[in-house]
């Protein structure tokens, strides 16, 4: 016998995620006493404590991380196991779970999952958007099939995923109409010192990468001028459009506003800014017939599309 139920591993993890009692009894459609009485019951049985609170906050012991690290295997390969049924019984049906780092799901892959959900409206849809390091983590864990990601992976993770080219993503300098610099479409780099910058945060992936290939081309950023920094592409793009200043904006995000010619782009002297985007998935993890067809549709679109332009 088993000393615990999956039942209360699910009660577990979605304690640990929701760090409340309450909203975990909501999610799982259970009282929530019938949740303590299965955490005091899986403790007893282990002979170890997995939860604690403090002044009303809920969290994990150090038995209780490391237990929720199994459990969430466990929990996994249970998941999956079912998907490999379903996939048997029902053909060409099932679920995916997608993830994409923050630029890409916002203007990537939204086009992508349209396509593939009209061509194959029987397959269920999930996305989840946010960094490169928790999507690859997700992946890790079995809690996304695959993902696009444009950021570097963890090097801890890299062992338990495969990572696969998929296609450029050119970073491109852009600048409103009206600023005197528009009238070149091309600038030395001596000129980027003279130009008003509008960033993202310094934490953000996209940033660092084009400080790094700023810094490898000899341009001191820290004599940039920065005089705006904010957390959105959206908002970037907007600030610049209106002449506050120029910005280093993904390709894949600025279609719109070419094509309605509320920004330009300028190019900068011998310097080309390009990322690779990266398929990722779980190299253990079994591959649905789901996963299949959407791996496929992206192999399509990787001869198709070499570069976002």
């Amino acid at each position: 016998m088993l000393p615990f139920t999956l039942q209360q591993l699910r009660i577990l993890r979605a304690i640990a995620t929701e760090k409340s009692f309450t909203k975990a009894a909501n999610i799982l459609f259970l009282s929530q006493p019938y949740l303590s009485r299965q955490i005091k019951a899986l403790e007893k049985t282990l002979e170890v404590n997995l939860i604690r609170r403090n002044c009303q906050i809920i969290y994990l012991t150090e038995s209780g991380e490391i237990f929720l690290q199994y459990t969430e295997r466990i929990l996994a390969l249970c998941e999956e196991s079912c998907r490999a049924l379903i996939d048997l019984k029902n053909g060409e049906r099932g679920n995916l779970s997608v993830g994409a780092s923050q630029t890409i799901g916002t203007y990537l892959m939204p086009r992508l999952l349209a396509l593939f959900a009209q061509n194959n409206p029987q397959i269920n849809l999930k996305v989840q958007v946010n960094s490169t390091r928790l999507i690859s983590k997700l992946i890790t864990n079995q809690q996304i099939d695959l993902a696009v990601v444009g950021g570097q992976v963890p090097k801890e993770l890299t062992k338990n995923l495969d990572i696969e080219a998929f296609v450029e993503d050119q970073l491109n300098l852009i600048i409103s109409n009206s600023n005197p610099f528009a009238k070149q479409k091309k600038i030395k780099k001596e000129d980027l010192y003279h130009l008003n910058f509008i960033t993202l945060h310094s934490t953000s992936t996209i940033r660092k990468f084009v400080d790094n290939i700023l810094n490898e081309n000899n341009i001191e950023i820290n004599q940039l001028k920065i005089v705006m920094q904010l957390n959105s592409i959206e908002a970037i793009k907007t600030a610049v459009s209106l002449g506050l200043g120029v910005a280093f904006v993904s390709s894949s995000a600025i279609e719109k506003e070419i094509k309605l010619q509320t920004i330009k782009i300028l190019e900068i002297e011998n310097i080309k800014i390009t990322r690779v985007l990266s398929i990722i998935s779980n190299s253990q993890c079994y591959k649905s017939k789901a996963f299949k067809l959407f791996y496929k549709e992206l192999l399509i679109l990787k001869e198709n599309v070499k570069k976002f332009t």
